[in-house]
């Protein structure tokens, strides 16, 4: 990934874009998350309801807090969520109250991750905040794991693709539950 790259996928991001970008295990496709069109977009793009909810990734831990109501957490899994990040490993959290319905669906959570993708890393920090983060698919498809392979199925659809490899994990991240700590997905 290059700066001009780089500077391209913020920029896109920053206009209320949807772009694609590789993660540990797919390609991803994603948005600001505090743009409620770019959502709906993503939503449009993968076929996907509403009330599912969406996954936030993040360059770190400080740029999920303000999403994130820590106090509804039992007594040390916060610390138990922290040790295993950054990493393939998305958590429900309990959301603030004034968390968007198109970032949470019909919960009153949300599906977090610290991503341990250098490239997803660089992105989320250069944009300043997480990004709605979904696999690159329509739902019930196989997602992209290659940037030519979402470009094929999806490039009509996106507003930019930024080149790069995920890290060839077979599955999708580990999804645990904040509050009790089992196990939604496995990876």
């Amino acid at each position: 990934m290059t700066q001009q790259t780089l500077f391209t996928a913020v920029d896109r991001l920053e206009q209320g874009g949807v772009i694609g970008y590789a993660t540990e295990a797919v390609f991803g496709i994603g948005c600001d998350p505090d743009n409620g069109e770019a959502v709906q977009r993503v939503l449009t793009i993968k076929e996907r309801p509403i009330d599912k909810g969406l996954v936030l990734i993040a360059a770190d831990f400080s740029q999920l807090q303000p999403y994130l109501d820590l106090t509804r957490l039992p007594e040390g899994r916060l610390e138990v969520i922290l040790a295993s990040w950054p990493g393939p490993y998305t958590w429900i959290i309990p959301a603030r109250p004034e968390v968007p319905e198109w970032l949470r669906g019909r919960f009153d959570s949300l599906a977090v991750r610290v991503t341990d993708h250098a490239q997803v890393h660089d992105l989320c920090l250069a944009f300043g905040k997480p990004l709605v983060s979904t696999s690159a698919n329509k739902s019930g498809e196989e997602p992209a794991r290659t940037a030519d392979e979402l470009a094929a199925r999806l490039g009509s659809e996106l507003d930019y693709i930024l080149p790069g490899n995920t890290h060839g994990r077979a599955n999708p991240s580990l999804i645990r539950d904040g509050i009790t700590g089992a196990v939604v997905r496995p990876a």
